[in-house]
């Protein structure tokens, strides 16, 4: 196939990506794209609040928008916050320049008792119909995609109430009254595979699970707590066709469980080597996973060969196959929108080795 093609069918070359297929060029997009480094959002951000443009379908709509007519990403993420699930189920939720805290967190059984099961369709519909609409706008050829928090870092917001390292009430919890942790983490799966449901019954192309804070568990932390409520969460997702991102943060000692969550692509921050993913991070039958990643967002403030190269090494070690590119973590705010338009660049143009019989499995 043609470049040409493959330019006026984004969706086809991502989805190729997440099965592990040989693809023309790397599909390449950033956490966080929709943000504060581009002029366009800050203009929206001026008139409107945060959560007003997450609960704004029109809005949420634009600044989505806005990455993939500046910089033409190869996947457009609907704009949206994690904690969405969060207060749907019955938490107070306010968003200061700091970050967001969670007044009134979880501290006892009753609290967990008192959360809700919410209905996607009513408390959060406009986060489907962001994604339907994005769908409309974009047609057939653009991949949208949904997300939501992982269950573990959910879970963090929701017992400490702020953004911090450490955790501390969460680690208490975890190991004064782990059965709590269980439930609340169970409770959170359940909502979240509902809340995922919806977004892929809207058009998502693909969904992503960020478990920002999974870095924070020891391996055996990690496999009693974290582990099994991602597999709770997606064997209720029941998401069929529809590609399942991992995204996790500080997880080299973690790349052996993060194996067996039952995403399709691991998503690794710049702190794991793209190749000792691919090695260690195995499928059931043996087969290497698709992977996405690993551009650490600093390179972007950078010059832009050192972005080029960093792209251009980041693709050697997978040979471009089942290889999403992306940044380590969100782009940083300051990030120069020329250096953001480099990485893209750089991403889809990135010279791919040549295998044999690679152009017939195309």
């Amino acid at each position: 196939m043609t470049e040409a093609k493959f330019a006026m069918n984004r969706k086809s070359l991502f989805l190729r990506a997440c099965r592990g297929g040989p693809v023309e060029h790397v599909p390449v997009w950033m956490m966080r794209q929709a943000g504060r480094y581009l002029p366009a959002y800050r203009a929206v951000r001026a008139r409107h609040s945060f959560m007003e443009v997450c609960k704004t379908p029109a809005l949420a709509v634009e600044v989505s928008l806005q990455p993939f007519l500046e910089l033409a990403v190869d996947a457009v993420i609907v704009f949206s916050d994690i904690l969405i699930p969060a207060e749907a189920m019955g938490l107070a939720v306010e968003f200061f320049d700091s970050g967001p805290v969670l007044p009134h967190p979880i501290r006892t059984r009753e609290d967990v008792a008192a959360l809700r099961d919410f209905d996607p369709g009513k408390e959060t519909r406009f986060v489907s119909d962001a994604i339907a609409q994005l769908c409309r706008e974009l047609g057939p050829e653009v991949p949208v995609l949904g997300f939501a928090a992982a269950p573990w870092t959910l879970a963090c917001y929701m017992i400490d109430g702020r953004v911090k390292t450490g955790f501390g009430a969460v680690k208490r919890t975890l190991y004064c009254e782990p059965d709590l942790m269980r439930e609340l983490l169970a409770r959170i799966a359940r909502n979240t595979a509902r809340y995922l449901q919806a977004q892929i019954a809207a058009g998502a192309a693909a969904v992503q699970l960020f478990d920002t804070w999974a870095g924070e568990l020891s391996q055996a932390d990690y496999d009693e707590f974290a582990l099994p409520s991602i597999q709770l969460l997606l064997d209720e997702l029941q998401a069929g066709e529809t590609p399942v991102i991992y995204y996790s943060k500080g997880t080299s000692h973690l790349l052996g469980s993060i194996s067996r969550t039952g995403a399709d692509v691991l998503s690794v921050d710049w702190r794991v080597d793209l190749a000792d993913a691919r090695a260690i991070c195995r499928k059931r039958s043996g087969a290497p996973f698709a992977v996405q990643g690993n551009i650490d967002p600093s390179l972007l403030l950078g010059p832009v060969e050192g972005i080029r190269r960093a792209v251009q090494e980041a693709v050697a070690k997978t040979g471009g196959v089942g290889h999403i590119l992306n940044l380590g973590h969100g782009i940083l705010p300051e990030t120069p929108v020329e250096h953001a338009r480099a990485y893209i660049e750089a991403g889809q143009t990135a010279e791919l080795p040549v295998t044999p019989g690679a152009a017939g499995r195309r």
